[in-house]
């Protein structure tokens, strides 16, 4: 957190020491209000074991607080935090819009049990045209702008970018390929060939042509392709009417690629240039908050999310928090069009307005094309809910089954599943799956590179000792009080008694053993349906063949196998195509690329001569030295 946004700490002594009487609920609320002014900040509401239960902003925290310490006219929600609610902290601020960003800030850190979190660590995708070559290059960006080019996004999709782009190929003919790429080629690629790129790597097109293309593109990302689809009709026009007809049968190309573009884009508002459209739909306690990304008069996706609704918020607050959170790292657009009014409108346009540097306008339109664009958003939030509904109450039905068939006292939370993978101990690596109410929750999924070099190849015990203790180690450090849902309720293991037996054993030296366990052994000839199920000090169980808890733990297995696999053939892959002039001092990219070039691979510039080294630009007669020492060495 900056220190611009710190806020300034009043009234923060431990629990037991503030008040002195006692108090709790709305008594004690009471109590702080008589050292509290009318300043803007946060303030945070805790229970008796110190544990944050909300956080909060003020534009006047005495104003504020103050609704609190009234005896009555709660809702059911507010009612039970005050009531809980056993000291409080109070961080003071500059301005409104600092409390708003502190408050989303804490939020996101201790994710309070009453606030509406957003859970949202997704960043989207744009498209960037990079400007650090003469030939600029097309190509998919997600993360920091930090790449010298024009960005145009975000799209709600990986595939809404990669549809984009395949099309924009085929209509302005960029180039894709890396910078080396075009740099080693002497002939022109498939891209050429099949008509997607211009070939500039071979000279098939001026650097002031293809300029042009690149302002196309531009223009079109831009919302500007009724121009451009105008442009190119004169052109081909011109070519046909000068007999050049291969010219105008790519000009023709080009112009049905465009609007084959414009018809995949789908709603293609006509009064909205740019705008987020977020339509919030609650229901059962559960919400969903569509997003669609109207960019340059064209639809560029949408995306659901699930927001904690913080045990019973209304709309207005559970679309404010999500807003606040949404943009708090990223560029909001000029406008937002929302299907609900939310808390302190004029506070979040001024904040989004200071993180975009511009005027962001807020708006909940009743009629004309930008309600129908919020009416579709809602209709797809609606739907979206009602499936994940259904989805979230088979999987409690599913886990409920889990803890029946297990013996566990509740169904669980969080399952952890372990698996590992290597070739006869080659680039060993261990994988962690994690599943709960919700699915299959990819962003805990962990790999672990096995360091102990001391394993005999094929150790899976010594592996699964090393991922395990890496793993508790970890979480006894992060949260020994187990106050947060990091904490698994159930573990999966490959293995049979043997393997359980041992596990236990490393659980019981970490104090860790309360956790269940249980081993999966694969039945008579690895047969899916045969599986015995081992837990400690207990007989090992079937389940049945038709069985949806035996289903849905061989899909446990299954995954966490699968995300073992993929992470050890990544490392092996990494292992391949390391080159070793890589780790010559003095060797960077040109260097490397000119080598290459010259000799056609590292195993021949690891047999040449120094003399032989030295006809290489850029390879002086002590780096060819260097390189020659190196490689004999190796040997």
């Amino acid at each position: 957190m900056n220190d611009h946004h710190q806020g300034k700490e009043i009234l923060s002594a431990p629990p037991a020491t503030r008040p002195q009487h006692g108090l709790t609920g709305h008594a004690l609320i009471a109590d702080y209000l008589k050292r509290l002014d009318g300043s803007p900040g946060v303030y945070r509401m805790l229970n008796a074991k110190g544990e944050v239960l909300y956080v909060g902003k003020a534009r006047n925290l005495k104003a504020r607080v103050s609704n609190y310490a009234r005896p009555s006219g709660h809702s059911a929600r507010i009612a039970r935090m005050i009531f809980e609610t056993a000291s409080m902290m109070f961080l003071t601020t500059r301005t409104e819009t600092e409390a708003l960003l502190l408050e989303q800030n804490l939020i996101k850190q201790l994710k309070p049990r009453y606030n509406v979190l957003a859970r949202d660590d997704k960043s989207f995708p744009n498209i960037l045209i990079a400007t650090d070559h003469p030939f600029p290059m097309i190509k998919k960006h997600r993360g920091a702008r930090k790449e010298k080019g024009h960005y145009f996004g975000p799209f709600a999709s990986a595939g809404a970018v990669n549809r984009t782009l395949n099309h924009l190929e085929r209509v302005f003919l960029l180039r894709n390929c890396s910078d080396a790429m075009f740099d080693s080629r002497t002939r022109p690629c498939l891209q050429y060939q099949i008509k997607r790129c211009s070939g500039p790597c071979v000279g098939k097109i001026s650097e002031a042509d293809y300029a042009e293309l690149v302002e196309d593109a531009k223009r079109f990302l831009q919302g500007k392709s009724t121009t451009i689809q105008r442009e190119l009709a004169e052109q081909m026009q011109k070519a046909s009417d000068e007999m050049e007809f291969e010219r105008a049968a790519a000009l023709r190309d080009r112009i049905k690629a465009l609007t084959n573009v414009q018809q995949s884009q789908g709603i293609n508002p006509r009064t909205v240039p740019e705008a987020d459209v977020i339509a919030l739909h609650l229901e059962g306690g559960q919400a969903c908050v569509q997003v669609f990304f109207i960019r340059a008069n064209q639809s560029w996706g949408n995306h659901d999310f699930y927001p904690k609704t913080g045990s019973g918020a209304e709309a207005p607050e559970i679309l404010q928090a999500f807003i606040a959170q949404f943009y708090t790292n990223r560029p909001p657009p000029k406008l937002l069009l929302l299907s609900h009014p939310v808390e302190d409108e004029d506070l979040l346009a001024e904040f989004l307005s200071e993180r975009a540097e511009r005027k962001v306008e807020i708006a909940v339109p009743q009629r004309g094309e930008k309600a129908e664009l919020v009416e579709n958003a809602a209709r797809n939030a609606r739907e979206s809910l009602g499936r994940k509904m259904s989805e979230s109450a088979a999987q409690a039905k599913l886990l409920a089954g889990v803890a029946e068939a297990f013996g566990l006292e509740k169904p669980p939370q969080r399952i952890e599943v372990y698996d590992n993978s290597h070739i006869q101990g080659a680039h060993a690596v261990g994988g962690m799956i994690v599943a709960g109410p919700e699915g299959f929750i990819k962003s805990q999924y962990r790999k672990f590179n096995i360091k102990n070099t001391e394993l005999t190849p094929g150790d899976d015990f010594g592996m699964m000792k090393e991922v395990l203790t890496r793993r508790f180690t970890r979480l006894l450090k992060e949260d020994p009080e187990r106050l947060t849902d990091a904490w698994p309720d159930l573990l999966l293991i490959d293995g049979g008694a043997g393997q359980v037996s041992a596990v236990r054993e490393i659980m019981d030296e970490m104090g860790v053993s309360d956790i269940a366990m249980v081993g999966v052994a694969k039945g008579v000839d690895r047969d899916h349906g045969k599986e015995e199920f081992h837990r400690t000090g207990q007989r090992p169980i079937a389940l049945p063949r038709q069985s949806p808890v035996l289903y849905y733990i061989q899909r446990l297995r299954d995954e966490a196998h699968r995300w073992a696999i993929g992470t050890h053939r990544a490392k092996r892959a990494k292992a391949q195509m390391a080159n070793p002039l890589d780790e010559i001092p003095g060797i960077g990219a040109a260097r490397k690329r000119a080598l290459l070039a010259h000799f056609g691979s590292a195993k021949a510039v690891s047999r040449a001569a120094p003399i032989d080294l030295m006809e290489v630009d850029g390879i002086s007669e002590a780096m060819a030295e260097t390189i020659h020492n190196f490689f004999n060495e190796k040997g």
